[in-house]
């Protein structure tokens, strides 16, 4: 089959990996498959350092990257020209959008002669972002989910019928997280065996920060060894830094983007995701992966991913929840490294990279039959 691939953008985030491991996944199947990004592509220089892992990845394993150069909201337009002078070159190709801004545009320029199906990854509440995508996706011929919550969310928000919409869940490269050598606490002037509780995401106001802002001095009080590190880049970041410094006893801090990700949740005690809504976050994969435990907001993907222990996961907004729950892997390392074991066989026996691609190859088939 041909296939195009289309995306927002290609910076180093969670649809982006799993878009990568889509398109190399294809590729190997004997897929003839290109992508292109609105964004313009990060480079070797970009920061954070790293962020132009996935493009590198995508051009070693010899896959067209075309990039329509968006830095600014005025780029969309001369863009999307670019798309649809490169969508037309190959007018049967089957077009496979990722992300909002993707579906939207992407669509709006596919020929009504081209297999078309876009993809649904969060259950994002904004009115009038759902308002356009809804008219838009009356154009595909099928809309792909990350999460059984997201789908009922687009069947209800997005007006599809369950004919039109499937599942298929984000995947993950288990072996890669759980043989990753972890960060050496030293490094941040911690003692080595510090219990660290770890949140790897967008510093943004959907990933509910607040929640860890008001109950670190009751998971981690001054008193003890315990820490509490933020990963991400996003608009809280300056605002996360500042209340980082102002927390007594060297007990948080805050960091931008690490291209190691693995090996800093292989050196957490349990990883935590309060977030307001989810889609199927690749982060709470990486930890089953990397064989730790999670505390996350029971959310759409969320409580799919966690839903066989209810020990990992708390109400939204219930602070006395969540700080039970990272409690008993904080003050239990034989508990924390048990529950670890056992996300890990599930992540292994049910979201490999394999699994995904094959199920997306399914889907194309029979939407080209």
């Amino acid at each position: 089959m041909n296939i195009d691939l289309i995306i927002t953008e290609m910076n180093f985030g969670g649809a982006e990996r799993a878009l990568t491991q889509l398109a190399i996944g294809l590729r190997d199947r004997g897929d003839d498959v290109r992508l292109f990004s609105f964004g313009k592509l990060p480079t070797a220089d970009s920061l954070p350092k790293g962020n132009d892992r996935l493009v590198q990845q995508l051009h070693d394993e010899g896959i067209e990257v075309t990039s329509g150069g968006v830095q600014t909201s005025r780029g969309f337009l001369p863009a999307t020209i670019q798309l649809r002078r490169w969508l037309g070159r190959r007018p049967g190709s089957l077009i496979q959008t990722f992300l909002w801004h993707a579906n939207v545009l992407g669509m709006l320029n596919a020929s009504s002669r081209q297999p078309r199906v876009a993809g649904i990854r969060v259950a994002e509440p904004n009115s009038l972002r759902l308002a356009v995508e809804r008219q838009t996706l009356r154009k595909v011929d099928h809309v792909v989910c990350v999460s059984r919550a997201v789908e009922t969310f687009a069947q209800q928000q997005l007006n599809l019928s369950p004919d039109r919409t499937s599942v298929i869940p984000n995947a993950v490269d288990v072996d890669a997280f759980a043989s990753a050598d972890p960060i050496d606490w030293t490094d941040l002037g911690w003692p080595a065996d510090s219990p660290v509780v770890l949140f790897v995401g967008r510093l943004h106001t959907q990933k509910g920060l607040e929640h860890l802002q008001r109950t670190v001095e009751r998971f981690a009080p001054e008193d003890s060894h315990r820490k509490l590190v933020l990963i991400g880049n996003g608009p809280l970041q300056n605002e996360l830094a500042t209340w980082a410094k102002q927390v007594p006893g060297d007990r948080v801090r805050v960091l931008t983007w690490q291209s190691n990700i693995a090996s800093w949740i292989a050196a957490s005690r349990v990883v935590v995701l309060p977030s307001r809504y989810e889609g199927m976050p690749n982060v709470i994969l990486e930890a089953m992966a990397a064989g730790k435990p999670v505390v996350s907001s029971r959310v759409e993907g969320s409580q799919e991913l966690i839903g066989h222990d209810p020990n990992q996961g708390f109400e939204l907004n219930d602070d006395t929840a969540l700080v039970h729950s990272l409690e008993r892997f904080l003050a239990d390392e034989d508990l924390a490294t048990q529950t670890g074991q056992a996300n890990q066989s599930r992540v292994r026996s049910q979201f490999t990279v394999d699994a995904m691609v094959d199920a997306y190859r399914e889907l194309y088939a029979k939407i080209v039959a």
